[in-house]
């Protein structure tokens, strides 16, 4: 009874398990974690800008909506092509000697997961556009805007970027909007993040609770072919851009709807566009390879291709998947 009544046996012992436990509970397995996790092979290592976009990210409290972390449920396979595993994390370092740095997984997506949006949307223009006023690219979203970190200037420097903002969104601004130092870091970071593959030989974690594909039967051919939904797929790859009613944005991303390219003969260049990208027009942004970067097969390609060939009064006629495939395996 004399441990119980002397107060510094009891606060010793107290301590003792306290210790004992953190020890237990926390520290060693952390060690192992370490000891047994280490980043894929082909890893690349946040450049210095990147790094300073993710102290933006963390500031700005992008982490209040958005996820970074691919569950292995199939309501979670648009945002990355493979669960995410503990390799994924493993290259985070703390901010300072006083601050850890979380891994920013998130609890919350009130916005779209970005573990792989530097490679679902890795136009500079969109991201930038996007960050000045979220509701000129997706007209639903009820993401706040960072005008802050932008400026206006009368004049372009020789390495300014400017931000090119459909009227309707300038609030009476006449100058240039130029993009700060930290948006374009900000950004850097945005374009950083993707997914990276496994090693030679290793099989991702499955995605469970898979729905069941439906396809849809393509008018062409006679419905020979069966081909998924392009109305989908084009929500997924383009409706970001070029808008879901087809009409783009004026000086940012061109239309689709009475597009030459569209409507045209011309089914190798359409097909390039969509695969390898397109930077041939001065008065739009760049335009990504779509195609490559989110690995869509002839069957996608080919429903979108119908989809954008058909939609928004439209009136071409449809391709079939024989005539992508030939030119897709040509590339």
């Amino acid at each position: 009874m004399d441990f119980f009544d002397n107060y510094k046996k009891l606060f010793l012992a107290a301590l003792a398990l306290f210790i004992g436990l953190t020890i237990a509970v926390a520290i060693l397995p952390a060690i192992h974690n370490q000891q047994n996790n280490a980043p894929l092979p082909n890893h690349v290592p946040l450049s210095e800008d990147a790094y300073q976009g993710k102290l933006s990210y963390i500031s700005n409290g992008c982490v209040a909506c958005h996820t970074q972390q691919v569950r292995n449920v199939d309501m979670d396979k648009p945002w990355g092509k493979r669960p995410g595993i503990p390799a994924d994390y493993a290259d985070n370092t703390r901010i300072d000697f006083w601050r850890n740095t979380a891994t920013l997984m998130g609890t919350e997506r009130t916005g779209p997961d970005l573990t792989n949006i530097g490679a679902r949307q890795p136009s500079m223009a969109w991201n930038l556009l996007h960050l000045y006023q979220p509701r000129a690219v997706v007209g639903s979203s009820i993401m706040p805007a960072y005008p802050w970190l932008f400026e206006v200037k009368d004049k372009l420097g020789k390495d300014d970027v400017e931000v090119i903002v459909p009227d309707e969104f300038r609030n009476g601004i006449n100058g240039k909007i130029i993009a700060t130092k930290e948006a374009l870091q900000l950004v850097a970071y945005l374009q950083s993040l993707k997914q990276v593959d496994l090693p030679d030989g290793k099989l991702p974690m499955e995605f469970l609770y898979k729905k069941k594909e439906v396809a849809v039967a393509a008018a062409a051919n006679g419905g020979e072919e069966n081909l998924p939904d392009g109305a989908t797929l084009y929500t997924q790859n383009c409706a970001a851009c070029h808008q879901g009613n087809g009409e783009g944005l004026a000086g940012a991303f061109p239309p689709l709807k009475g597009s030459k390219i569209v409507l045209g003969d011309d089914l190798e260049l359409f097909v390039n566009v969509i695969m390898l990208g397109y930077d041939a027009r001065a008065e739009y942004a760049v335009m990504n390879a779509v195609g490559s970067d989110n690995n869509l097969t002839a069957e996608e390609v080919t429903a979108i291709i119908n989809h954008e060939r058909t939609s928004w009064g439209n009136d071409a006629k449809k391709v079939t998947l024989e005539e992508v495939k030939k030119i897709m395996e040509s590339l």
